[in-house]
Parts: C-alpha cells; structure tokens; sequence
C-alpha cells in the first residue's frame, strides 16, 4: 500500500530538489534530493542494509523544514479566547473548511427552515456579522475556502446557501470540489490560519460537534498552512460562480 506523503517544504525554487515530505501516517520524513552514487562515499557509509540508498540535502533545508514538533503537547485553548482572536488579528484570518457537515448548524432555526423549503430569515444584526463588519472595515480580511463532495452532503447545501450572507458582511467564500482539493494535497483538517502566523486546529467527534480547539505555532506547520492557503485560494472559485454548477438537490 502506498504511503500518504505531504509536502513539507524545499529550498530549490521550481526545480523539485531538494525537497521533504512527511508520511501522514507514520509521521516518518521522506527526503527528495541528489543521489550519493560514488563507491568510496557509500563504502565509508556504516551499516548500510541491502536496498538503501543516499541524498545530498543542503542543511539549510532541514533547518527550515524538518518537522520539530516530536513528543510536543498540543496546546488547547477555551472558545473565549478562541472568539477573540476574529477581534485581535492584525491583517488576514483564513478558513480551510472540509467537513461534510456541522452538527452546530444542525441545531440552527436557519438550518431546519432550508430543509423544510423556507426562507431562512438571516440575522444580518447579530453579533458574529457585527463583528465580521467592524474588523473589515479596518481593513481586515476574511478569506474562506470550502470544500463540497459530489454530490453535497444537506449540510454543504445549508452552507452554500448561507456564503452570499457572510459575504454581504465581510467574509470572501470560495469553493473547491473535493476532487480538487485532494488533487492539490490539501489536508482534511478544518482550521483558521490567524495572520499567516498562528493555527487554531478545530477538533470533531463522529457527531460533527467541535470538542477543542488547539493553538498551533509551531513554524514548520505554519508554513505549511500559508503554502496550503496559497494553493486553495488560487485554484478555488468564487461562491456564485461555483453554486452556478452544483446541480439542484433531487
């Protein structure tokens, strides 16, 4: 069976190598680099077991890159603090939304009127849309890319039919199809990425309701998350556009 490798990161510009990646599974790295082909180089090499082999990797790399998050305890943080970070944030707050549903949504008067047919009579005065409008009119930005199977789950339906209200109060929502997220190498991990700087990783049990969130700073994992963000944004369609094709339920 093939491993699940994710890119971590490389030095080399467009060429390809050198590079590293991270088994998903094992956390194991995988190097990408230069083959060590000289027999008097190989001989001096210890305990080397039939089928090794050898790259050349400049040291710079690994200092970027190389994950140094082992044995690490993940900080967890309260929704109080968590909220408050859509107030502190200096410049840029971006979601990566993959889930097939939430069960938070579920509990909406807005969710049960749009499956029963309804108008869902938004609250555009409440006090996430407030908030939304005060941080952009400082010109803060809201950026969200969500992902839809085919064919969308009830709840990828609820919250397209919601993007163009967020959207009337400063959030800018885009879609990706998951075929195209997966193409792209995106995680299937729901998190905001706080001024290119700062991961809160959202946590689900199987009843899709959030348990935790965790405080990620740790900078390789960072990285990581802007060059995810960068990838989803470019290739991700605008939520008009892309609720243009989704064909109608039923």
């Amino acid at each position: 069976m093939s491993r699940r490798l994710r890119y971590i990161g490389s030095n080399s510009g467009h060429s390809g190598c050198p590079t590293l990646y991270e088994d998903e599974d094992s956390g194991n790295v995988v190097v990408q680099g230069d083959l060590v082909t000289d027999p008097d180089e190989i001989a001096r090499m210890r305990n080397v077991k039939p089928g090794e082999g050898f790259v050349t990797v400049p040291r710079v790399l690994l200092a970027d890159f190389a994950p140094r998050d082992v044995g690490r305890e993940p900080v967890m943080i309260g929704y109080d603090e968590f909220e408050s970070m859509f107030t502190t944030f200096q410049h840029t707050a971006f979601r990566l939304e993959t889930r097939r549903q939430y069960g938070s949504d579920a509990q909406t008067e807005t969710y049960r009127r749009f499956v029963a047919g309804e108008d869902l009579g938004w609250d555009s005065d409440d006090d996430w849309s407030r908030n939304r409008r005060e941080q952009s009119a400082r010109g803060k930005r809201f950026e969200r890319v969500r992902v839809m199977d085919s064919p969308p789950t009830t709840g990828q339906r609820y919250l397209l039919a919601n993007a163009a209200e967020i959207g009337k109060v400063g959030e800018d929502v885009r879609y990706l199809w998951r075929e195209d997220a997966d193409r792209l190498g995106l995680p299937a991990e729901d998190a905001w990425l706080f001024d290119s700087r700062v991961i809160t990783l959202l946590h689900f049990d199987t009843d899709d309701t959030l348990t935790g969130i965790e405080l990620i700073t740790d900078p390789v994992r960072v990285a990581r998350a802007c060059q995810e963000r960068d990838a989803a944004w470019h290739f991700a369609v605008p939520h008009r556009e892309f609720g243009a094709g989704v064909p109608s339920d039923g």
